[in-house]
């Protein structure tokens, strides 16, 4: 029986995910089987940290929006904040709620004090 040589395909999957591991450290960008693994944990990162990157923000908004509307003489709450937008169908979401809370602190006020009245 003839020797089979195995074909280029191969190769070249290895060759895709020796440069998508090119910048790890160590064995994990040079042996083929640390680098198949650590190519897969870094998908499954990403593709994980995508979602948490969006709760990560609606939290940090969540806060500063809270943070701003504590510091009125009202003690305004957020939840009530956000329970009476809804009721005059006021539509900002809470990340540009939270970018006129750190730019512009009295128009918040401004918005706070329309809705309450």
């Amino acid at each position: 029986m003839t020797r089979v040589k195995r074909g280029y395909i191969a190769r070249r999957r290895r060759t895709k995910t020796r440069l998508f591991t090119s910048t790890f450290r160590g064995a994990h960008s040079r042996l083929t089987r640390t680098m198949t693994q650590q190519k897969t944990k870094a998908l499954v990162s990403s593709h994980r940290d995508r979602g948490r990157k969006k709760r990560d923000f609606r939290r940090l908004w969540i806060t500063r929006i809270n943070a701003v509307t504590r510091e009125n003489e009202l003690s305004y709450s957020y939840s009530r904040l956000i329970h009476d937008l809804y009721k005059r169908q006021v539509v900002l979401n809470r990340k540009i709620l939270a970018q006129i809370a750190i730019s512009n602190k009295n128009s918040l006020y401004m918005i706070s004090n329309k809705i309450i009245k």
